[in-house]
């Protein structure tokens, strides 16, 4: 996401960042050279990392357990199009990402909503009036380096909404880090903004303000006021925090991974925050990431890690363990449920091309079981970086049912350890 000259990130001084900061996720040990750093620092920045560095292995790879797919289709996916599958018939309408553009999927029809090619992660608002997205821009910068400013790439992160017809692009807060009256530029990070129901706050990811104080963690951003507060939960220094994910009804909660390694592996886990309590519980132990409630807000669908790939499984939210496994090939991840309870989308990538899978849901939970799974595009080379995310207006949802009262936090099962947020 980030992209600077090897002159930016050889350091020197004093009041440039520190390598926790610029090194959130730990790739780049000490005493590297400037060849290796921006090598590492390239890697950190395609977004497949998000799916790669935490989980131990990308599942972008044409084979699982050294068996190359072969038999797949390998023809180059389209490069300015997204193919909706025939049978596909989504009810509201998926938001997802290609070639740096926001696409908008609605029954059997697709159109394409922004054409920067600089825009990712999109989140509905849960009134269905915004789509809030991270644009990426780029410029000339300016920071001391050993004792003297050098001239280097600044690519940094634009915190930005659009209505869902195009209309009244906004932008909300950039990454853009000045000090020293604005005479040098640098940056923070800002990720995966996700509304609360509320429609006044978003969830996010970032080491803003200063990017020189703090790691890539949970952050709320305050809509109106256009100020960042840090929670100052506990984290794995520099790994920090990612996906964060509102329960959509219910006693509010915030779901969010915890980054965390295991030898050279990564080992992600989901934790959950009670904004009344400000205690954090964790709901799993190492290997899940990518939460994304039930419209009910007793389930959670994850991402599930192995030393094979990555899969898409089903997670009841009292005790953090597996109800339903929806996928089962080390090549699915990102889900996202239906709003109205029935199916879950998620990403799998085949010979290469990524491409949106819609599971069915039979039954109720937690004893569901899978119906049918369709493509909801095909060949299409979608953004894997990027989750889906999906809005269907009220009046086309079924019947809501009341979400029961929820577990104290710290009682998520006897088998996760639980622990206070830091002051």
């Amino acid at each position: 996401m980030i992209r600077r000259s090897s002159a930016a990130r050889t350091g020197g001084a004093a009041r440039g960042p520190s390598r926790s900061s610029r090194d959130p996720y730990g790739l780049v040990p000490p005493g590297s050279s400037p060849a290796a750093l921006l090598s590492a620092i390239g890697l950190a920045l395609v977004a497949l990392v998000t799916l790669g560095l935490f989980t131990g292995q990308l599942p972008f790879l044409p084979s699982r357990g050294g068996v190359d797919a072969g038999a797949v289709d390998r023809t180059p996916a389209p490069s300015n199009v997204v193919i909706v599958d025939p049978k596909a018939n989504v009810p509201g309408s998926l938001v997802y990402v290609k070639q740096g553009n926001l696409w908008l999927q609605s029954g059997t029809s697709v159109r394409q909503l922004t054409d920067t090619g600089r825009d990712s992660m999109p989140t509905w608002s849960a009134d269905g009036t915004w789509i809030y997205f991270i644009e990426t821009r780029t410029e000339r910068g300016l920071f001391p380096l050993t004792g003297s400013p050098a001239w280097y790439d600044l690519t940094y992160p634009v915190l930005s909404r659009v209505h869902p017809d195009g209309s009244a692009r906004q932008e909300l807060a950039s990454g853009k880090y000045t000090i020293r009256g604005g005479k040098y530029q640098w940056f923070y990070w800002i990720r995966q903004p996700v509304p609360d129901p509320t429609g006044e706050t978003l969830a996010l990811v970032s080491d803003g303000p200063d990017p020189t104080k703090s790691d890539v963690v949970l952050q709320l951003f305050d809509i109106a006021t256009g100020q960042l507060r840090n929670l100052g939960l506990a984290e794995n220094p520099p790994l920090g925090h990612q996906d964060p994910a509102w329960r959509p009804t219910g006693r509010a909660q915030l779901l969010y991974v915890m980054n965390g390694r295991d030898g050279a592996r990564g080992a992600p886990s989901i934790w959950r925050w009670d904004p009344s309590t400000k205690k954090t519980t964790a709901l799993t132990g190492p290997g899940y990431m990518a939460p994304a409630w039930s419209p009910d807000g007793m389930y959670v669908a994850a991402t599930k890690t192995n030393s094979l790939g990555t899969d898409v499984v089903v997670l009841d939210l009292k005790t953090g363990t597996e109800v339903l496994r929806l996928t089962d090939d080390g090549r699915s991840w990102g889900p996202v449920w239906s709003p109205a309870g029935d199916a879950i989308a998620y990403l799998h990538i085949e010979g290469g091309i990524v491409d949106l899978k819609l599971a069915r849901l039979k039954g109720s939970g937690p004893d569901w079981t899978v119906d049918e799974t369709i493509d909801l595009t095909r060949l299409s080379g979608l953004d894997g970086g990027s989750r889906p995310s999906w809005y269907i207006p009220p009046d086309q949802l079924p019947a809501p049912t009341a979400a029961p009262a929820t577990s104290p936090a710290g009682s998520a099962g006897s088998a996760v350890p639980a622990a206070s947020a830091a002051p």
